[in-house]
């Protein structure tokens, strides 16, 4: 396959790739290259979550969304779990597997592994410099009914949201 990179950021890199479809037919095709990321659904108690409000420069403002981050060589349950120290300020007891999405297949290969945390514990929060965050608790069906009303439109905390609901029987 022929390729090359024509920019390389601090999470991304853009590549031009000629790709073989099936049936043989050769196009060329931008795809964004990242190294995955998770994302998790911290439980503050069984019917109850933590959802944080983050400016995010690119959607043009402050966004629901559940705390999540880029890999940077950690596996999916370790980044998960030092996301959620960074951004709401609570350790996981444990963290369970929901599952993993892909975010946008037709240009990128990212992948976010989906987790939900329990036991938690009061960490201090570490927040980064281009990081603006607020952390609000509320139960699991206020969250689910911010999905549905279209006021939490962020796909992977929507996802998970959804995954963790199913997993503890609030949704069949």
């Amino acid at each position: 396959m022929k390729r090359r990179e024509v920019h390389r950021g601090r999470s991304i890199s853009l590549w031009v790739e000629q790709a073989e479809l099936p049936g043989g037919h050769s196009v060329e095709l931008d795809v964004v290259r990242h190294p995955g990321a998770s994302a998790v659904v911290p439980f503050a108690a069984p019917d109850r979550v933590l959802l944080i409000r983050q400016f995010r420069h690119a959607a043009g403002g402050t966004i629901w969304e559940v705390p999540a981050g880029k890999l940077d060589g950690d596996t999916p349950e370790v980044c998960a779990a030092k996301e959620l120290e960074e951004e709401v300020g609570r350790r996981a007891g444990r963290l369970e597997k929901l599952g993993w999405i892909w975010t946008t297949p037709g240009f990128t290969d990212e992948v976010i592994h989906l987790f939900a945390a329990y036991d938690l514990e009061p960490c201090p929060q570490r927040l980064e410099e281009d990081e603006v965050i607020e952390v609000v608790e509320m139960g699991l069906a206020e969250a689910l009914d911010l999905v549905w009303r279209g006021e939490l439109c962020d796909a992977k905390s929507a996802l998970a949201l959804v995954h963790a609901a199913r997993r503890c029987g609030a949704l069949r």
